[in-house]
């Protein structure tokens, strides 16, 4: 990151040496104001942005901390979340192939009367 040199308070208190045939005081003046102006704005705007970096660079250091202790939790039962999963399946398809012999058993018998 390079240096900045001047702080708007330096601009305010430059002092130019008048000279013959020299620039209109009132213009280097005014130019000088905007120049403040702009070097005001730039400091407040790089003091907004730095502390936003800050709460983000935190922002993510406890994220990183909350997806750690996540993925440590889930190290000593991955198979588990993948098991549970397949027990649901299996319950599924096996209420269906009772339940679904049941019912046709059932239809079968009153189609009979």
């Amino acid at each position: 990151m390079e240096k900045i040199n001047f702080t708007p308070k330096d601009i305010v208190n430059k002092h130019f040496k008048p000279k013959m045939r020299g620039y209109d005081p009132a213009d280097v003046d005014e130019f000088l104001d905007d120049v403040i102006k702009d070097y005001e704005t730039y400091s407040k705007e790089t003091q907004r942005l730095e502390m936003e970096n800050d709460r983000l660079v935190s922002k993510v250091d406890e994220l990183t901390k909350q997806l750690a202790v996540g993925k440590s939790g889930q190290a000593a039962r991955p198979s588990a979340s993948v098991t549970n999963m397949d027990i649901l399946k299996r319950l599924s398809n096996l209420e269906r192939h009772v339940f679904g012999a049941q019912l046709n058993d059932d239809m079968n018998q009153d189609n009979r009367f």
